[in-house]
């Protein structure tokens, strides 16, 4: 693996420790696809540095437990708006 590729690994799990982000946020904040992030995480990352890789996995394991919720509010936010539009 080439070295660019492990330190931005590391960089993206530390990135989702700390601000608590979920693949879309990470993926827009690196500029690269959110299929991208996932790989880092599960499969580059395990071979770099172990414990970091679970650190970040929790977290996403976390954000994906509760994306429904996330979707759902997101959804009621924006009908909320669409009917004061018409009052």
């Amino acid at each position: 693996m080439k070295d660019y590729i492990e330190e931005r690994a590391i960089s993206i799990a530390n990135y989702i420790i700390d601000s608590n982000a979920t693949v879309r946020q990470t993926a827009k904040a690196f500029g690269v696809s959110k299929s991208t992030v996932h790989k880092d995480v599960t499969e580059r990352l395990v071979q770099v540095n172990p414990a970091l890789a679970a650190e970040a996995r929790k977290v996403l394991d976390v954000n994906k437990s509760e994306r429904h919720i996330r979707g759902g509010l997101a959804t009621k936010e924006k009908y909320l708006h669409q009917h004061s539009d018409m009052l």
